[in-house]
Formats: C-alpha cells, sequence, structure tokens
C-alpha cells in the first residue's frame, strides 16, 4: 500500500466532541423510501434479489431500476456513463421535486469497478518514453564506478521517476462504481484521481471542491453468490431487531502512538486504537485490541461483531467466529478487488462467504489516506443513531475513487439498544 506523498495529519479524536451538537442534517435518518435500488437484467439472481431486499425493507416497487449492462465484475468508462449512469441521473431526474433518492444500491450483478480511460497515442509514447529513459539511466547506473557520475545519474534517474508518478497520478482514472455514483448528480469534476469528499469530518477545514448536494450515499448488496447476498439480508435485520452482540476486535500494527501529528500509516494505525476507545466508551461490546505486528490468527476471535485491522495482502486469515450482522473492514490495497473469483483470498469476499453482513474495500490501489477512517466509522456505528450508509459517508475521504461499501444501507446494529 504505496503513499502518493508524506501526509500530516492531526488525529480527529476532538470530532466526537462537537458531533452531539453539530449533527450533519442532510444525513440522518436515512428511510427505505430514500432508497433507489438498481438491478442488472443482464445477471441471474440481480433482479430477485432486489426484489427480495425491497420487500423486506419495505422500499417501494416503483424505487427498482433495471439497467442493462455486463455482468462482468469491470465495465469500461464508455458502459459506465452509458448504460449505469445515464440511467440513474434520469431516475434522479424524475424524483427531483420530492428530493428523493438519498442513496444508491447497487445490486448483484452489477459491474464492480470501471477500467481506465485508455491512453491516446501521443500518452502512450510518453509514457513508454518515460521508463525507456529511467531504464537506461538504471542500466549506466550498473556500469558506472565514479562517485561524480553515479550522484549524475542517480538525480537524473530520481527525476524522471517523478515525471512518471506524476504521469501516472494525473491518468488514473480507474474507479469503483459505487465511489464513482456518489457523484452522479454533480454536473462536471475532475475524473483523473478522487475528489474530498465534502461530508468527511476529517476535512472540517479544507474548503469542498464540489457542494454536498452533489454527493449521494451508494451501497452494495453482493457478493460471491446469491445465497450470501440473501443472508447479509436477513443477518442485518435480525441483529438490527435484535441488537448486535458479540466481541469487537481491533488489529494495529504497533502501540498507540504518543505524538499528535503522525505520518499517514502511523495515523491509520492511532486511529485503530482510538476506534477501540470509541466502542469501549458506548458500552456496546467487549473489545480487544492487538498491538503487536502480527495479525490475530486462527481461533483468536470467538464470537465477533465488529473488526478492523491491517495488513495481510490479498490473503484472509480465518481467525474469526462471526456473529451474524458481524462487520468486518480489513485495511490492505486490494481487499475488493473481486467477490466472484472462486480461488480469490482477498478480505472482503472472504469474510462475506465466512458470514460478516457488512464490509469496506478498495477495487484497487487506493493509497492509504483514502481508507475511511475507522475511528470516525465505528464511533459513529456505535453510536447507534446513524445507518450504516451515513456512517460510511462520513469516515470517507475521497469520491471518485475506489473504495466499497458492502451491506444494507439501512442496517443499525445497535438500534435496539437505544429503545433502552
Amino acid at each position: 500500500m504505496r503513499l502518493s506523498t508524506k501526509i500530516k495529519i492531526l488525529f480527529f479524536g476532538a470530532i466526537f466532541l462537537v458531533w452531539p451538537f453539530f449533527p450533519p442534517v442532510s444525513c440522518l435518518a436515512l428511510e427505505a423510501d430514500e432508497l433507489l435500488v438498481v438491478a442488472n437484467r443482464n445477471a441471474r439472481d440481480s433482479i430477485a434479489l432486489a426484489e427480495y431486499y425491497m420487500a423486506t425493507r419495505g422500499v417501494p416497487k416503483q424505487n427498482l431500476l433495471k439497467i442493462f449492462v455486463t455482468d462482468a465484475e469491470t465495465c469500461s468508462r464508455e458502459e459506465y456513463d452509458q448504460k449505469i449512469a445515464q440511467p440513474i441521473r434520469e431516475k434522479f431526474e424524475a424524483y427531483r421535486q420530492s428530493g428523493r433518492p438519498r442513496c444508491v444500491v447497487l445490486m448483484y450483478g452489477v459491474p464492480l469497478r470501471i477500467g481506465a480511460v485508455p491512453l491516446n497515442k501521443a500518452e502512450q509514447d510518453e509514457i513508454l518514453g518515460l521508463k525507456a529513459e529511467q531504464e537506461r539511466l538504471n542500466d549506466q547506473l550498473k556500469t558506472t564506478s565514479k562517485d561524480a557520475d553515479r550522484k549524475q545519474l542517480k538525480e537524473a534517474s530520481s527525476a524522471v521517476a517523478k515525471k512518471v508518478r506524476v504521469f501516472e497520478w494525473n491518468h488514473n482514472t480507474g474507479a469503483s462504481v459505487d465511489s464513482e455514483l456518489m457523484l452522479v448528480p454533480a454536473a462536471a469534476y475532475p475524473l483523473p484521481m478522487w475528489v474530498p469528499n465534502p461530508f468527511f469530518m476529517g476535512f472540517k477545514d479544507k474548503k469542498a471542491q464540489i457542494p454536498k448536494n452533489d454527493v449521494i450515499m451508494v451501497s452494495r448488496l453482493d457478493g460471491p453468490s446469491p445465497d450470501i447476498v440473501r443472508r447479509m439480508i436477513d443477518d442485518a435485520i435480525t441483529a438490527e431487531q435484535k441488537g448486535l452482540s458479540g466481541n469487537a476486535y481491533f488489529d494495529a500494527r504497533w502501540q498507540r502512538p504518543k505524538e499528535k501529528q503522525l505520518g499517514a500509516y502511523a495515523l491509520y494505525d492511532g486511529s485503530l486504537h482510538l476506534a477501540a476507545d470509541r466502542v469501549r466508551k458506548s458500552g456496546r461490546l467487549p473489545v480487544t485490541v492487538d498491538d503487536q505486528p502480527a495479525l490475530f490468527g486462527p481461533g483468536d476471535c470467538p464470537r465477533a461483531a465488529l473488526y478492523c485491522g491491517w495488513y495481510s495482502l490479498a490473503k484472509y486469515v480465518d481467525a474469526f467466529d462471526w456473529r451474524p450482522g458481524a462487520i468486518g473492514y480489513h485495511i490492505a490495497s486490494a481487499e475488493c478487488t473481486t467477490l466472484k473469483r472462486p480461488d480469490s483470498q482477498v478480505w472482503c469476499k472472504r469474510m462475506l462467504e465466512e458470514g460478516v453482513a457488512a464490509t469496506i474495500g478498495p477495487v484497487a490501489e487506493p493509497f492509504v489516506q483514502a481508507f475511511p477512517m475507522p475511528e470516525l466509522f465505528f464511533g459513529f456505528l456505535t453510536d447507534g443513531y446513524l445507518t450504516l450508509a451515513e456512517c460510511y459517508l462520513l469516515s470517507l475521504p475521497y469520491l471518485s475513487w475506489k473504495m466499497v461499501l458492502i451491506g444494507d444501507p439501512l442496517y443499525q446494529p445497535f438500534k435496539a439498544q437505544l429503545k433502552k
């Protein structure tokens, strides 16, 4: 999980001090009639699962949109624009006067990611030329012994490498379908790389590039099989009615940091500690924190209801006995690259197979600072007042990017406890 730059950010713990007094009014009380459920007519079981979910949650029948697009996990940018975004945009126009919907639910069979826009001939020549120059300089370094010449070659190679990184940054147009759709109401925005999320609580002092009215919530009811998706729907509702029970596990790599300003890796590791604090303070679940480099091992996490940790790239560790309604979030670069490939061990797919009802992950390298902040996500979740989709929206730094939320957007795992 590489970084685009080394960032230094203050911890967000103070956010929770102001949250009760200044709730984001535009993302409270998401209801069933505010969902637009999108199913793929070209994918077996997609419509049936959509209808099952809508009947279970009481979503009005007219809130179902049937599109026709490839049932593969990747679609082209052209397919996304014409066959996914445009029909949804038209549906939004039809609802303009009522102010609905506020959240799109993508069903099993809707593509997961959008392929990058192909480079034109001039762009292909540019990047090939840069990489050839970098290779030539590195070859010279291997055969040059004079210190002065080596220094000059290293500086030249470093300069070319920087140009390659800038080129790749400016041409990184691949995204998850879900993240791109969060900006479907927007008239225009830059396609390469990401767009800062104006709802993200960590950007409270940063001027937004786009208004909040141009952002919608997006969640996905998807997984390795239709049976798993149906189980996810049932488990979320059952857990919501009874109250999610079990244990919360947070797998940090280092001990709690003492500094107030941290680089990105230390920041997210520190956020795992703060997330554990938030859950412990809520009194909802017993909390276990592991601050050693090794991950939880097989059998270490009985009755797992909540989990967040890192880092085992695309290699799920079967440490968990998942409770019905469990939510698992693993921070690593490739954990939602597929939900269907049988031999894949990515964490999102494997956690769904093993029993979680909801998870989060990227479809490609997102850079660590693009992951939802654990302390925010789990803090809002255990407060109990917001739905899964709202907790995700407030904790997600960037849109038009790589991240995916899988699960019932209306799920409130601790709703039952609020009534006591």
